[in-house]
């Protein structure tokens, strides 16, 4: 790709891969350059720094993963059906393997640190607000949606240690899809009322 062409989010884009093969330390501008085919110089036409790159890489990262998805779940009014499109896009295949597991890796890292934040708390509290559309009352609709990303993190960083452990849910058929199912049924599920024992 010729220099001149290149935009910004060619380069976020170079970064997020970067960033999902090593970390916040593979995010050389000398090194996406030489993978861009393009110079230092084209670099600091976009970005004034590596920091400011490394913003908006993760706020790209923001838009297509969190806010994007978000806004397409809005034309399903079924909430157990968007519940139901959510967890299989959340947990289909990543656009850039391994990306979620090293932006969370790095969540100490000041230029992750305050994207990552705003996107943890945004996903967990449109999960609140299923859960609660579900019938779940607060607490446990924010119980419920903390335990659901807990969850969608662990699979995330299991499918990306240990790939061959935990297949892609994109290869795995039936069994993939009844697990899917029956997730989707048993967190949608309303809480029983407590009943106190006979005395």
């Amino acid at each position: 790709m010729a220099r001149e062409h290149l935009t910004p989010q060619d380069w976020s884009n170079a970064a997020l891969r970067a960033m999902a093969r090593g970390g916040v330390a593979a995010v050389s501008v000398n090194a996406l350059a030489g993978e861009l085919g393009a110079t230092r110089g084209s670099f600091y036409w976009h970005f004034k720094d590596r920091d400011a790159l490394l913003t908006a890489a993760l706020e790209m990262w923001e838009q297509h993963t969190t806010t994007a998805l978000i806004s397409e779940l809005g034309d399903i009014t079924d909430p157990r059906q968007r519940l139901t499109v959510l967890f299989a896009t959340a947990l289909g295949r990543e656009s850039i393997n391994g990306l979620e597991p090293a932006i969370v890796a790095h969540a100490d890292h000041p230029a992750v640190a305050q994207v990552l934040r705003r996107v943890t708390e945004r996903r967990i509290a449109y999960l609140t607000d299923l859960f609660a559309e579900l019938g779940l009352a607060p607490a446990p609709a924010r119980r419920q949606a903390v335990v659901t990303y807990a969850a969608y993190l662990g699979w995330h960083e299991l499918r990306h240690s240990v790939c061959d452990i935990v297949p892609e849910v994109a290869t795995t058929g039936a069994i993939a899809t009844a697990a899917l199912e029956h997730l989707v049924t048993e967190l949608a599920r309303p809480a029983m009322p407590h009943r106190t024992q006979p005395q």
